[in-house]
């Protein structure tokens, strides 16, 4: 996976999401909320458009999901992440740990697992804690493209400048330009386009 294996090595350096237990899988989730942005796809790019909109579940101060286990009940086009999607779907976040590990990359010095805060993620400007303008519930379908953002879609700068100070083994490579998060089944028409 990630250089020379060691009897120290963390278990995502060193075991396959396949082989993943429920508690080594959940917790490669760092809670940064970027993956419950809705989003638009474009319909004559296909490119996925990233807002600044949560889902009706997204919980916008905790960065986590209300009802995290009845979330694909309630919200029909919630995906469930497994290790087939990490590795065939282009649209997480290019800072989704999922989606490193899946690349053969180390976890970033902000993610809690190597951290041992679940704030660093904050701390480097990769939660969206803060930036989330509301609800899905609470913005008309005619306004939710006056709420495109790019920022879900990038690799934060200062994770990357606060990281190539505190740990050289944890440099992301550069995803400023793939696509992120979870799709909508909505498509943005060229009318609505900004």
């Amino acid at each position: 996976m990630i250089g020379e294996r060691t009897l120290n090595d963390p278990f995502w350096r060193t075991t396959a999401l396949e082989a993943m237990n429920r508690e080594q899988w959940e917790s490669l989730c760092d809670g940064c909320g970027r993956c419950c942005l809705v989003k638009l796809q474009d319909e004559d790019t296909g490119a996925i458009l990233a807002t600044d909109i949560g889902c009706r579940l997204f919980d916008a101060d905790t960065c986590r999901c209300k009802d995290y286990v009845n979330r694909s009940t309630k919200v029909p086009d919630c995906v469930t992440l497994t290790p087939q999607d990490v590795r065939t779907l282009p649209w997480l976040p290019p800072t989704c740990a999922y989606r490193l590990v899946a690349e053969g990359r180390d976890l970033p010095w902000w993610h809690p697992l190597v951290s041992g805060d679940p704030e660093t993620v904050v701390e480097a400007g990769v939660a969206v804690r803060g930036r989330v303008f509301a609800s899905e519930d609470d913005v008309h379908d005619d306004d939710v493209p006056d709420r495109i953002v790019t920022w879900p879609l990038r690799w934060p700068k200062k994770a990357r400048a606060l990281g190539k100070a505190l740990s050289p083994r944890a440099q992301p490579a550069d995803t400023s330009s793939s696509a992120a998060s979870r799709p909508s089944s909505r498509s943005l028409t060229s009318s609505e386009k900004p």
